[in-house]
């Protein structure tokens, strides 16, 4: 097996054929967790795993396993997944590559009747992004304990749907367990997110870690008033509250330079009439550096900061932490079997750390876990402009079949 690699044409083809579900005018996707489009790409993908021979299964949470036996099926399965939601206007790469990479490793396999130690398993992980259904990672919170199963049922969307009511809707509330089965290991394939494998000239990452993460929700309340007839000395504007709000969130990433940063992404503003002064307005706050000691501080900061601009714009606001996710390591096993595979493979590589939350961040705490990197074109993601080339596409899949391979070795 020292030789074999994926067939690169099948994968690209694949990733292309499931760019139909949800696509926008502008090449992207929106495919948003437990809506239509999801569903239609979770039917492909049962579909795929089964024509593949895997053996397919989903748990309470929508997650779907997709198993391929093993020479001793006593062992737990090594993994290797990723998630096929997006953002509002997302790409065709971002949780889609490693979803995808996973299938084509089994199907590689397939083709040449090599059968592993252990099972294999691959696995599309509900609400990764968390754009539609807050916290993200969810499902596979769930799978690793950090949340319960009624809890993320609870959880609504902007207009007032229950995630557990959507996920019966589309179909996909299972019967198993979630978290029923252990992990033996898993692996994660993505696109970097981020320019400096590009910029470097480097094929892959190693991914060494993720950083930490503090997410806000931020509910400023004024008084609405008529737009050309209240004095500007009277007036109680959420806007103008927001809007400092938001430039000294943005200094509270520069004050911790170069590595933090911070992010007002979701703003709603009521009644949003451009002739009345805003009486309320929504905000999110996401806060990350790899550091927990320094999040702590960003979000000190933060929650200092609110409460003083509020009251020199004699408004309201109500801060609240909605989620956290600590900075954490990948296992050092799982880590030592991707880079032999780079360097057996000849490709240039480094050292990374995720800026970006993923689910093996979750799925760390209960197996050991790796991730791989490779480029994506000018560092964009969580954009239709989103892109990554063919070669690197494939150099990430053939990094993680022979990773997947030295590890179930390493069983032997």
């Amino acid at each position: 097996m020292q030789n074999l690699e994926v067939n690169s044409q099948r994968l690209w083809d694949t990733i292309m054929e499931t760019a139909k579900f949800g696509a926008t005018p502008r090449g992207g996707l929106c495919r948003l967790t437990l809506t239509d489009a999801d569903r239609e790409v979770r039917d492909w993908f049962v579909r795929a795993c089964e024509l593949a021979g895997l053996m397919v299964k989903v748990d309470e949470m929508g997650n779907i396993f997709a198993r391929r036996a093993g020479k001793d099926n006593s062992l737990p399965p090594i993994a290797m997944g990723s998630h096929l939601d997006t953002q509002p206007s997302g790409g065709r790469f971002d949780g889609v590559l490693g979803v995808l990479a996973g299938l084509e490793v089994v199907r590689t396999l397939n083709d040449v009747g090599y059968t592993t130690t252990a099972p294999l398993e691959v696995i599309n992980w509900t609400n990764e992004e968390g754009s539609r259904f807050t916290p993200p990672m969810l499902a596979s919170g769930v799978f690793a304990g950090v949340f319960q199963r009624d809890f993320a049922y609870s959880i609504e969307d902007g207009e007032g749907r229950k995630f557990g009511a959507e996920l019966e809707r589309i179909g996909y509330r299972g019967q198993t367990k979630c978290g029923d089965h252990k992990l033996g290991a898993y692996f994660e394939l993505h696109i970097e997110q981020g320019p400096v494998l590009e910029a470097e000239g480097k094929t892959i990452g190693v991914v060494t870690g993720v950083q930490g993460q503090r997410w806000y929700e931020v509910t400023v309340v004024g008084r609405e008033g008529h737009a050309g007839t209240t004095p500007m000395p009277v007036r109680r504007d959420a806007m103008l509250a927001c809007a400092r709000m938001v430039d000294k969130v943005n200094k509270i990433a520069l004050d911790h330079a170069p590595l933090a940063v911070s992010t007002v992404g979701l703003v709603r503003v009521s009644p949003n009439s451009r002739n009345v002064i805003a009486g309320s307005v929504f905000f999110t706050v996401d806060l990350r550096h790899p550091d927990d000691a320094v999040v702590n501080e960003m979000a000190e900061e933060l929650e200092r900061m609110v409460p003083q601009v509020a009251d020199e714009v004699k408004v309201e606001a109500k801060l609240e932490n909605n989620w956290n996710s600590p900075a954490m390591r990948f296992d050092e096993a799982c880590m030592g079997v991707i880079r032999a595979a780079a360097e057996e493979l000849g490709y240039r590589h480094r050292d990374i750390v995720s800026g970006a939350g993923h689910d093996a961040v979750y799925i760390a705490r209960v197996a050991p876990t790796g991730m791989i990197f490779i480029p994506c074109q000018n560092g964009i993601s969580h954009n239709e402009a989103e892109s990554a080339q063919p070669q690197d596409v494939a150099a990430g899949a053939n990094v993680l079949l022979r990773a997947v391979l030295a590890y179930d070795r390493g069983l032997g």
